[in-house]
């Protein structure tokens, strides 16, 4: 009322307020040292609430202690309650902030509250069978002095009104201390009391006895209740502004993470007076906007950085092993700080929700790396190692994505690499003892392999049936290149000097010792840089070079793709026990009376268990089919100047050992742009085209690498005299050292063409001639029942196109394969002459 305002004094009222300024500064000042008082105070009682489980020396004495242990904790409780509560509304009245250690001193203390709340939860049976025998040993002491004071009383045998109404009193409290303790005989025990107390009956010892006894008792029979009140945490609803901060501390220091059980719980007090709202029409709907609140802070302060973190800190550990030292990883410097245990917190539970930060940080990992991984399917691997990493480091149990292993780069698979053939063979490098292709430049750090697991790979997503449609892609690519290679024997200026060296080794061959000149093949591979050069400064025996290296990558991809087609079945046919005594899984189901729908299911599981045991027992013989389906055209009469290729075959790997010395030199420069150091695809190309020609006996019989050797020796040789004779000439001495090692260079690269071409001819069966294998095929159609086929493979193409066969080698039966293209029309004949 306004008018009492004037009676009260100006100054009183002043100093009322700077008495709260005064009693909140000093508060404050103490507010972190008071916070671990309590927390001294409250653990020493926890651990005494522990102990006194066990029995004491006695009864009696064991009840004495859990009493004073029980309402010990309840003044705890009841004692930092409203120290928070005062401190926090007086912040709140006077406007005064607060700092940070003050924020955390108050949650501190909020945590101890709980704290003794949850003791006194994790004890419940053991604190309701204490109080009654404590409340049945108090009614005994209590009735032994009331029972004393009784006696005194009727021990006078003078009575009156007042005596007589004592002595009820008296009675009545003995009555009421002789049933079970509750709330309404406690009301008029103290009614009795008061009667009693008229008459001095008790001395003063005896009335502070029962007094103690009965606030005690007072205290124990509604535990619970005054529990509730001294720890409820309500009023952290009006200053939630605090929480923020706190959750920024836990995850600073995530050593303290398992306090937010109790911060939480705490918070899970606002519930009560938010459902009995009358603001609003909905009655939950305060309690719902403050449950999304708390969660949109838990999202914000612990959950998205610790998910962020996380991912970084593996990002990191992986990145390390490749050298890149994208972050300091020293303790030391940037400190440590262990991320595991908030991810080993239980989960939080918020009303009708839980909190599960690790489910969280998992549902979240397994997300990101899955979508990262189908968007970038040549990181599988990166991925699937951090997925591992996050298992052994944090405990995470990842899920599995089930996508399919992708690791060739840039997503380049079997299928992309047979419908853009002609660029895979002109990129790459083959190497034949490996089975892999490396890219031969890149405008990134790293370069591209394939090898057979990447194959096996791509043949498990796109089926197997895709390899007989990249053979036929790589029978299209032959022909074209077959055709060029008709034209350029076939031009008159190679044609003659041919025929010449043919000539020559023909009418000289005693002399030569039977062996093809070296000379004569540097002279050759010399002479035709005369008839000009490319753009890119190569000669046309380069670029003949660089056809047939092309025509055998394909060939070591061909091989590549049964490999891989291996492979792969054998990874599908491994969880058949015995593939020599397959079960019939259709027999089966019709022998148990199963539905259609069941007999259709197992003749499919039949038949592709059929089809994967027959791949991986017998297989295609790719390479074979593709010399079958060429070789009748190569070996025609109407292709003559095709029989002249062993004759170049010896220039052709001099200009080959010089392009691959010239290649590992790059290797060690900064520029390396055409650096590389295998190229085997010119030895499988050499190899296949001398099969198809038949030629391996007229190639044989030049005895080439022999003369390479014979004539390194000869230089060694005379080097060695040449430097005997020198000895004092020191430059010539450096010289001759330089041209030693150079020869030892050269001779080295003609030994690895030698034995890739050795081992190339293996796959085209370099010991059988074409009419061996005619008679062999002829004896295997005479023993077998059916008729053989007497069709011509191939037709007979034109005088200069030798690689026009019938039409592509046919897949292999139950592939499962998309049908081939049509073949596409023969490319236009070339102007006349090959230059």
């Amino acid at each position: 009322m306004p008018h009492l305002g004037k009676m009260i004094d100006r100054k009183q009222l002043n100093a009322v307020s700077t008495a709260r300024i005064q009693w909140l500064t000093n508060n404050g000042q103490n507010l972190t040292r008071d916070a671990h008082t309590f927390y001294l105070q409250i653990t020493q009682w926890a651990v005494r609430m522990e102990n006194s489980l066990r029995r004491g020396s006695s009864l009696a004495e064991d009840l004495s202690n859990r009493a004073v242990i029980f309402i010990t904790g309840l003044l705890f409780a009841y004692q930092l309650c409203h120290h928070v509560r005062t401190i926090m509304n007086m912040h709140v009245r006077l406007q005064k902030p607060m700092n940070k250690s003050s924020v955390l001193a108050l949650c501190r203390m909020v945590e101890l509250i709980k704290t003794v709340q949850f003791t006194f939860h994790r004890h419940s049976m053991y604190v309701a069978e204490s109080v009654t025998q404590i409340i049945q040993h108090y009614n005994f002491n209590l009735l032994t002095i009331i029972g004393a004071a009784k006696k005194r009383v009727t021990s006078d045998k003078r009575y009156s009104d007042r005596r007589l109404d004592v002595l009820a009193a008296v009675t009545l409290l003995q009555t009421m201390l002789n049933g079970p303790g509750t709330k309404d005989r406690l009301i008029v025990a103290h009614l009795a009391m008061s009667v009693m107390l008229q008459m001095k009956l008790l001395k003063d010892d005896e009335l502070a006895m029962v007094m103690d006894r009965i606030r005690k008792m007072e205290a124990l029979v509604e535990l619970q209740r005054f529990l509730t009140r001294s720890a409820d945490c309500s009023f952290l609803y009006w200053h939630r502004a605090i929480v923020p901060v706190y959750l920024t501390h836990i995850y600073e220091n995530p050593e303290d993470a398992h306090r937010l059980h109790y911060m939480f719980a705490a918070l899970r007090d606002c519930g009560l007076p938010l459902r009995h709202a009358v603001q609003e029409e909905e009655p939950d709907f305060l309690l719902r906007e403050f449950e999304k609140w708390v969660e949109g802070l838990m999202e914000t302060h612990i959950i998205r950085p610790l998910c962020t973190d996380i991912e970084t800190d593996l990002r990191l550990h992986i990145h390390s092993k490749l050298g890149l030292q994208l972050d300091s990883r020293n303790p030391f410097r940037v400190g440590h700080k262990d991320l595991s245990t908030l991810l080993h917190v239980r989960p939080i539970r918020f009303f009708d929700s839980f909190f599960d930060i690790c489910a969280h940080v998992t549902h979240y990992l397994d997300t990101t790396f899955y979508n990262l991984t189908t968007v970038a399917l040549h990181d599988w691997k990166t991925y699937s190692e951090m997925r591992h990493l996050a298992e052994q480091k944090y405990n995470l149990r990842m899920a599995e994505p089930h996508l399919p292993s992708q690791t060739l780069g840039q997503g380049l698979d079997v299928l992309e690499i047979m419908r853009n053939i002609h660029v895979f063979v002109a990129r790459y490098n083959y190497n034949l003892n490996n089975q892999i292709f490396v890219e031969r430049s890149s405008n990134n750090k790293h370069l591209n392999t394939i090898s057979i697991r990447h194959i096996a790979n791509s043949i498990r997503t796109h089926g197997i049936g895709i390899m007989n449609t990249t053979v036929n892609f790589t029978y299209q690519f032959l022909r074209k290149k077959f055709f060029l290679f008709s034209q350029f024997l076939m031009d008159e200026q190679i044609k003659a000097r041919l025929f010449k060296d043919i000539r020559f080794f023909k009418e000289n061959r005693q002399q030569l010792d039977q062996q093809y000149p070296f000379d004569r093949a540097e002279k050759f591979n010399k002479g035709i840089r005369k008839l000009g050069l490319s753009a890119e400064g190569q000669s046309y025996l380069d670029q003949f070079r660089l056809m047939i290296t092309e025509i055998g990558n394909a060939m070591g991809y061909i091989r590549m793709i049964r490999s891989g087609g291996l492979h792969c079945c054998s990874n599908a046919i491994r969880f058949v026990p015995d593939l020599e005594d397959i079960v019939s899984f259709e027999e089966m189901v019709s022998a148990e009376g199963l539905s259609a729908e069941s007999k259709t299911s197992a003749k499919n599981l039949d038949l592709c268990v059929e089809t994967l045991a027959k791949n991986f027992a017998e297989g295609t013989e790719y390479l074979k089919m593709l010399v079958d389906v060429f070789a009748s055209s190569f070996r025609n009469q109407k292709n003559k100047h095709l029989k002249n290729f062993h004759i170049i075959v010896p220039p052709l790997t001099l200009n080959y050992v010089e392009y691959m010395m010239s290649a590992k030199e790059k290797m060690n420069r900064k520029n390396k742009a055409g650096a590389a150091f295998t190229d085997d695809g010119f030895a499988m190309g050499v190899a296949y085209i001398l099969k198809l020609l038949d030629q391996y006996a007229q190639f044989d019989s030049l005895h080439w690498f022999q003369s390479v050797k014979a004539k390194y020796r000869r230089e060694k040789g005379e080097l060695k005299a040449s430097r005997q004779r020198g000895r004092d000439d020191d430059k010539l001495q450096q010289t001759m050292s330089f041209t030693v090692k150079r020869l030892d260079q050269c001779e080295q690269e003609f030994d690895l063409l030698f034995y890739s071409l050795s081992s190339a001819r293996i796959f085209f069966r370099a010991d059988r001639t074409a009419a061996e294998e005619s008679e062999e095929k002829g004896e295997k159609g005479d023993k077998s029942d059916k008729p053989a086929d007497s069709a011509d493979p191939a037709a007979a193409p034109p005088a200069a196109d030798p690689a026009a066969p019938a039409g592509p080698p046919e897949p292999q039966s139950g592939g499962g394969g998309p049908p081939p293209p049509p073949p596409p029309p023969p490319p236009p004949l070339p102007p006349s002459g090959f230059f």
